[in-house]
């Protein structure tokens, strides 16, 4: 089974498919002057773009790593997931406390999924 790799540049790629299984890099905020709700919207927008690249939505989400630079901003950060979810189909999801890599980012989403372009 060959490697595709999406968007690839001198760093990384925005996803690598083995198969029709995708493992997405991290998705974070451009603008990281948001709270906490508006940095996980921008996320899972991108998370939905980078999906749909992939031909798929976040019904074919198998897991998802969340990254919070805070604990006290799960509350926040689950109010815009759950709106977000497909409640129908929920991936496997973890959340951490982790110090992030800019300041001023709140949240950061790892994403492996189902490509079924």
């Amino acid at each position: 089974m060959r490697l595709q790799r999406l968007n690839p540049g001198p760093r990384m790629s925005q996803a690598v498919l083995i198969g029709d299984t995708a493992f997405l890099a991290g998705q974070v905020p451009t603008d990281l002057t948001g709270d906490i709700a508006a940095q996980t919207r921008e996320v899972l927008d991108k998370v939905d773009a980078v999906m749909a690249e992939l031909g798929g939505t976040k019904a074919d989400i198998a897991s998802v790593q969340v990254w919070l630079a805070d604990m006290a901003d799960f509350q926040g950060m689950n109010a815009v997931w759950d709106a977000w979810v497909d409640a129908a189909n929920p991936p496997a999801r973890a959340t951490c406390g982790v110090a992030l890599a800019r300041p001023g980012m709140r949240v950061e989403m790892i994403v492996v999924a189902r490509a079924p372009r």
